[in-house]
């Protein structure tokens, strides 16, 4: 008899790539649900075709006074029912959240039911979801070690997706744009694209080019056109990146916790720029400041950013490559998706 499953999270693809390498490492015998939102999760999840996708409205708290906000605890009693009725059409043995403000009705409504549930947090500290669901999850797990504040807390690393850790270089054909003797830039900002770094690129192209080939991912509708750049590639969207985080030498990157892993796992050192506090609650600092502790990358501040400092910390990791990677390798940042499905295989349902 199949096992069942139900997958949770949204609001960005870190919320949702992660919950979908522990699906790829899951026992055949589990059949996969997802429960999430009308938003980026439903469009990634229209291509899993082993997946049955329910939509519930996420309810999100804004960070500022807003009349929205009163509406709050109406619209969430709604979405937990909902939840609660999906579920109990499901009928799962365990869920697996992967945080965001859809998946906290649906971890509510698991709790209610006695569901066991299993969620993961990918930042150096917990979001304001992942702060409540771990009040009503049976366990936590964490991409950084160092990540406190519940007895419920396991360190498990991130869960990374088989075609980002097996990408194969030989199947990206630049050759006739790369000069042999320059190391391969990728800039990345997120899976929408960072108006910010594009502006990097762009208003420092001559410099960039000068000591890298640069693979720039823009984002959807973002790229401008340039000219004059035989090692300028540019691209509004990957579907091979684990074939280009292969070919890329050093990242230049927001730290967003999922990417920044990735890259980590892959051992490639990197620029990271994190959102500035004015637009984010400060995760990105936090595991930018990290990670550059840990000797995994450099960092710049947003507000801090200059064109010289720019290319001095591009320089630094060029000069220091191998010392940045021999500190990656010591990184106990491994095999999280066994350890994850490892818990999820072993945590049994007591009833429904």
């Amino acid at each position: 008899m199949n096992k069942k499953i139900v997958l949770t999270g949204g609001g960005t693809a870190g919320h949702v790539y992660p919950a979908l390498a522990i699906k790829e490492n899951l026992p055949s015998d589990y059949e996969v649900f997802y429960i999430g939102s009308n938003g980026m999760e439903k469009d990634i999840l229209k291509k899993e075709k082993d997946v049955k996708y329910f939509e519930i409205e996420a309810v999100k708290l804004e960070r500022r006074l807003t009349l929205k906000n009163f509406l709050i605890p109406f619209k969430l009693l709604s979405s937990i029912k909902k939840a609660k009725h999906i579920l109990m059409e499901i009928q799962p043995d365990v869920i697996f959240s992967k945080g965001g403000f859809v998946a906290l009705p649906v971890v509510i409504a698991g709790k209610k039911l006695n569901i066991p549930i299993i969620s993961h947090e990918s930042d150096l500290s917990m979001g304001l979801a992942n702060k409540i669901i771990c009040h009503y999850c049976d366990v936590m797990c964490t991409s950084f070690e160092e990540t406190k504040g519940s007895s419920k807390i396991v360190f498990t690393g991130q869960p990374i997706r088989k075609n980002i850790l097996n990408g194969n270089k030989n199947n990206v054909n630049f050759d006739k744009n790369v000069k042999n003797d320059k190391k391969n830039l990728l800039v990345v900002g997120g899976s929408s694209g960072a108006g910010f770094l594009n502006d990097v690129v762009y208003e420092n192209i001559d410099a960039l080019t000068k000591h890298f080939n640069v693979i720039h991912i823009t984002g959807k509708g973002k790229a401008k056109k340039v000219n004059g750049f035989d090692n300028y590639i540019q691209m509004e969207y990957a579907q091979n990146m684990g074939d280009l985080l292969d070919y890329a030498d050093i990242i230049l990157s927001r730290a967003g916790s999922g990417a920044i892993n990735e890259f980590l796992s892959l051992r490639k050192p990197m620029l990271l720029i994190p959102l500035s506090k004015s637009c984010s609650r400060g995760d990105q600092i936090e595991n930018a400041k990290l990670f550059f502790k840990n000797g995994y990358a450099e960092m710049i501040q947003e507000e801090s950013f200059t064109t010289p400092l720019l290319l001095e910390k591009l320089d630094a990791l060029q000069k220091n490559y191998n010392s940045y990677v021999e500190n990656m390798k010591k990184s106990k940042n491994n095999d999280a998706c066994k350890k994850i499905v490892e818990i999820i295989v072993n945590t049994k349902k007591d009833h429904f």
